[in-house]
């Protein structure tokens, strides 16, 4: 597990200065995913595996001042990133591994995870995780500004079936971690899934 986080880290640390400034467009497209995870006032939200904190703005923006928002990442680099473009006023952020939140059962209305599958080394057990702080009823959402397709031709791979984010793999993988897939979109345009915790 320490060789993952140390992979994942290094990754993320050589890519957070200018991390935005090579996606600027994707605004819009977090907007619109959060609008549909469908958090209200005063609710209270995570989203996990933060990175620059580009969705802290709408998170804050759907539920008002009295709600919560929390962006937790493992790289320092990453949450540094967020805090030079401002973000950290949107939401408090937390230098943790979402394998294991600092946060007590039960105690999140939803959660909200851009591009963090691909780089969980335990899916089942990270999504079980994601699934413990999180009330019966409440939301995930796993999302990318890109679909898959999209995403594997800009590294110059093709989409396989042993794909994680694969409707038939993702499915399964998230009944066993304790939420029922509501919908899955996958388009050139994003990546979508929603999910409901199970009670």
């Amino acid at each position: 597990m320490s060789d993952d986080r140390t992979h994942v880290q290094e990754f993320f640390t050589a890519r957070a200065a200018d991390w935005d400034s090579r996606f600027p467009d994707d605004g819009p497209a977090y907007a619109a995913a959060v609008a549909e995870l469908g958090v209200r006032a005063g609710d209270r939200v995570l989203d996990a595996g933060c990175g620059t904190g580009r969705a802290l703005p709408p998170l804050r923006a759907a539920v008002g001042p009295s709600g919560v928002v929390l962006g937790a990442d493992l790289t320092p680099a990453m949450l540094e990133a967020a805090v030079r473009a401002g973000r950290d006023r949107d939401g408090r952020l937390l230098l943790t591994d979402v394998a294991a939140l600092p946060l007590r059962t039960g105690s999140l209305d939803a959660v909200f995870a851009a591009g963090l599958i691909a780089h969980l080394p335990q899916p089942a057990a990270n999504l079980r995780e994601l699934a413990r702080v999180v009330r019966p009823g409440g939301r995930l959402a796993l999302f990318h500004p890109i679909g898959r397709a999209a995403l594997a031709a800009r590294h110059g791979r093709q989409i396989t079936p042993d794909d994680l984010r694969a409707e038939p793999r993702l499915r399964p993988l998230l009944a066993a971690s304790g939420w029922r897939m509501t919908s899955y979109a996958d388009e050139d345009a994003r990546f979508l899934v929603l999910a409901v915790r199970e009670g």
